[in-house]
């Protein structure tokens, strides 16, 4: 059940970049409300709920995944991806998602959904301290911390497609 829910529901054990797609359910989550012209405050409550339920799951199920596997960060644990994916759409909906036009959500989406996966791979600093962390909080933070640093881009380039 650990490995299920750490490599969300099996994502984290497709054999090409495990690690984008357990960051595409967010994204999808994102685009989809925002082309539905949800509001401001739901998409901020889905988002959270993915990063708390990514981050529980990370705290929880990933320790015995490490230990099982021998690795400190196994490549199928994609359950971070998630939750960092997610924080990086989080800030969106209370910085102006519902000024710009429905048919501007998957070009958010995706500059969000890249934003995130240049941090997460390249692990600017502190990002890349963050892993040294014990356990499954190693294995958290630096996605939290690269969803934060997208996050803030991503808040950029939205308010740049406002005013442009």
């Amino acid at each position: 059940m650990n490995r299920l829910l750490t490599s969300c529901f099996g994502l984290g054990w497709l054999p090409v970049a495990p690690g984008t797609w357990g960051s595409l359910p967010p994204t999808v989550a994102f685009g989809l409300l925002c082309h539905l012209d949800a509001k401001g405050v739901l998409i901020s409550a889905v988002m959270a709920a993915l990063a708390l339920a990514g981050s529980a799951v990370c705290v929880v199920s990933a320790p015995a995944v490490i230990a099982s596997s021998g690795k400190n960060d196994p490549r199928e644990v994609v359950a971070d991806e998630l939750a960092g994916q997610a924080v990086t759409f989080l800030a969106v909906p209370l910085f102006g998602v519902e000024c710009f036009s429905v048919g501007h959500a998957w070009l958010v989406a995706g500059v969000g959904f890249l934003l995130f996966r240049v941090f997460d791979i390249a692990k600017p600093w502190p990002i890349g301290k963050l892993e040294r962390l014990p356990r499954g909080w190693g294995i958290l933070a630096d996605d939290i911390a690269a969803g934060i640093c997208a996050a803030m881009g991503l808040l950029i380039f939205v308010r740049l497609l406002i005013t442009a």
